[in-house]
């Protein structure tokens, strides 16, 4: 892998109906490692701008549509090929804009190629249709359900894991039949338009498109009247933004949004180091910076210890600095707003007289004053704390015990979210019954976290945690809208008559 870009930096264009195209101004992408260091720059659309990519992916759709999804699939296949040639780069992009260790960042391109071709594993079923048959003396038609696209769609995604999160959308908006623009984060666009427009310029124009830019040029993006649905990634706040422009023209939306995701270990968890090395990973991967990632860990009460001191142990061997440097473990929080937010939440709970533990040392020489932080530990805090009943988003965790079984799953649910969930015991049966309990979309046994989410399987929140699922047939089928066609049996019609 290159341990750095070139000294000129990275500049990307907007990718509009098969063309790539520059603009005058542009966003400069800041290093969130290196104070005042920038990484690229990237396009910053107009309106117009916007509004041609809304004319580029309608004109294209008809054409693509007609397809039908086996075809779709070869020309998907085709243009996912070769993908990887480019990772290493790709992965030292990422990581410079967004902060995140380079081995983080080549997964995250990584799971975008996975979860695209897996979507194609689908084509089969995406054009299946059913007959409902008649029903004599009731139903005089036989009714063919069959599915149809929506047309043009949008896909926002998040800084965070902006070209995995990426592929649990756009391979499934393409093969149900619509064109789509894809929108990469604002502050670390570098990457994902890099990596995406190397596919959409294999793929019919217009059919695949990118624009980049600042939140006030983008409004066309979901209030266009020829955008049929939009899928969005990012915090509550953003969805409840995204749902409220949406409304002005119906426009449907997909939204995947915050978590404060519960890790309950029941009095037989097994607690040993394949355990905590999952439950470390499931907490401070990507600096905490993960939706899906564990919030809150509830512990037996007589297994508090195992778990503080397995955490600590861990926390004592990271190594914080700078994410292409080789030996770096935790890089930076993405934004200084977000660090000024987790050291709030931190202080807050110091101040409360939690019993707050942080380890690690602060990188000093051109690192000082990036947005680095020291990882913590809070044990047994006052519930009503804020590290406790928001989505810190940072490398902090509460530990918090209890005593029975009920009590756990009362204070897992006592949460605005709903996004995912864990149960650590030794008991299938305790793990079905426990995960079943939970109000969550998704919950793993004796794991947690993104590295084992299963990724055919339908994934979105429950509560304030979103609306709408992503991959497998049921992403797919939420790019799709039903039609359903009757037509008279004559038999069953006769039938009525009597």
């Amino acid at each position: 892998m290159s341990d750095t870009l070139t000294q000129a930096g990275v500049r990307t264009g907007l990718f509009i109906g098969g063309t790539e195209r520059f603009t005058d101004e542009t966003l400069k992408i800041a290093d969130p490692g290196k104070p005042g260091a920038v990484v690229g720059e990237a396009a910053a659309a107009s309106q117009q701008d916007v509004a041609d990519a809304v004319a580029a992916a309608k004109e294209a759709f008809p054409a693509w549509a007609a397809l039908g999804a086996k075809e779709r699939a070869r020309l998907m296949a085709e243009a996912i090929a070769g993908i990887a040639d480019d990772r290493d780069e790709d992965a030292a992009i990422l990581s410079q804009e967004n902060g995140k260790v380079r081995f983080e960042a080549w997964v995250d391109a990584l799971v975008f190629e996975i979860r695209w071709n897996l979507a194609l594993m689908l084509a089969d079923e995406v054009d299946t249709d059913h007959t409902l048959p008649a029903v004599p003396g009731a139903i005089p038609v036989d009714t063919k359900v069959s599915y149809q696209p929506l047309g043009v769609t949008t896909i926002i995604v998040p800084f965070n894991w902006p070209i995995a999160i990426l592929g649990a959308a756009l391979p499934h908006a393409l093969l149900a039949g619509n064109t789509a623009i894809v929108k990469p984060p604002l502050t670390a666009p570098l990457a994902t338009a890099k990596l995406v427009q190397r596919v959409a310029e294999k793929l019919p124009p217009g059919v695949l498109n990118i624009v980049t830019g600042k939140d006030e040029n983008m409004s066309g993006l979901i209030q266009n009247t020829d955008i049929a649905k939009v899928c969005f990634t990012g915090s509550v706040n953003g969805g409840k933004r995204m749902m409220e422009m949406a409304s002005k023209t119906l426009t449907r939306v997909t939204l995947e949004l915050g978590g404060n995701d519960a890790a309950i270990f029941l009095e037989d968890a097994i607690i040993d180091d394949t355990h905590l090395d999952r439950l470390y990973a499931a907490i401070y991967d990507t600096t905490g910076q993960i939706c899906m990632n564990a919030k809150r860990v509830y512990v037996h009460r007589s297994r508090l210890d195992e778990v503080v001191n397995g955490l600590s142990d861990r926390l004592s061997k990271a190594v914080i600095g700078y994410g292409l440097d080789e030996g770096t473990t935790m890089g930076p929080l993405h934004s200084s707003a977000q660090k000024a937010f987790v050291e709030e939440l931190i202080q807050e709970a110091k101040d409360a007289g939690a019993d707050v533990r942080e380890f690690g040392e602060l990188p000093g020489g051109e690192l000082a004053g990036g947005n680095f932080m020291r990882p913590a530990i809070v044990v047994d805090p006052d519930p009503s704390l804020r590290v406790v009943t928001m989505e810190q988003f940072g490398p902090v965790i509460p530990v918090i015990p209890f005593d029975t079984e009920e009590e756990a799953i009362r204070l897992a649910n006592d949460t605005w979210a709903g996004l995912c969930g864990s149960v650590w015991t030794g008991s299938p049966d305790a793990a079905q019954r426990v995960g079943g309990a939970l109000e969550c979309g998704y919950v793993w046994v004796n794991d947690h976290g993104a590295t084992r989410l299963d990724l055919r399987a339908p994934f979105g929140g429950m509560k304030q945690s979103g609306i709408g699922r992503e991959q497998g047939i049921e992403g797919i089928r939420a790019f799709q809208d039903t039609r359903s066609i009757a037509t008279i049996d004559p038999e069953a019609l006769a039938a009525m008559a009597h």
